[in-house]
């Protein structure tokens, strides 16, 4: 039924401004609408992710977004931290840190926070 259908990722955010400023300026996404001051839409590859204001922002435990970025997964790890953005580290089985990269399963992956705490990441796929 819904197979076949684009989903839209959404993301709960306290400030529109400082969240358009991350995700444009620091992840380099494309901003292709507004909803007032509640909600920013963003293009990223044939994905849109909804940036939207809410009182819930950053209550998610868990990841909100990934993008798979094939073999640069350390290339963006250098380019995000040399934009200021830090990245978490956690004791996952069949993980291992490297720097801040986790490897292991076939895969390299890491995760970081944008400014309301919300959890993404970057994977090899």
């Amino acid at each position: 039924m819904l197979g076949s259908k684009n989903a839209i990722a959404n993301i709960a955010v306290r400030n529109l401004d400082t969240a358009r400023r991350f995700y444009e300026g620091t992840l380099g996404l494309k901003a292709v609408g507004t909803e007032g001051e509640e909600l920013v839409a963003f293009k990223s590859g044939t994905s849109t992710l909804y940036v939207y204001r809410s009182e819930h922002a950053g209550t998610n435990r868990a990841t909100a977004v990934t993008w798979e970025v094939g073999k640069q997964v350390d290339k963006l790890v250098r380019e995000l931290k040399a934009k200021g953005v830090a990245f978490e580290h956690y004791d996952l089985p069949g993980l291992k840190v490297e720097g801040d990269v986790h490897v292991g399963e076939g895969m390299r992956i890491a995760w970081f926070k944008d400014p309301d705490g919300n959890i993404l990441s970057i994977v090899s796929g």
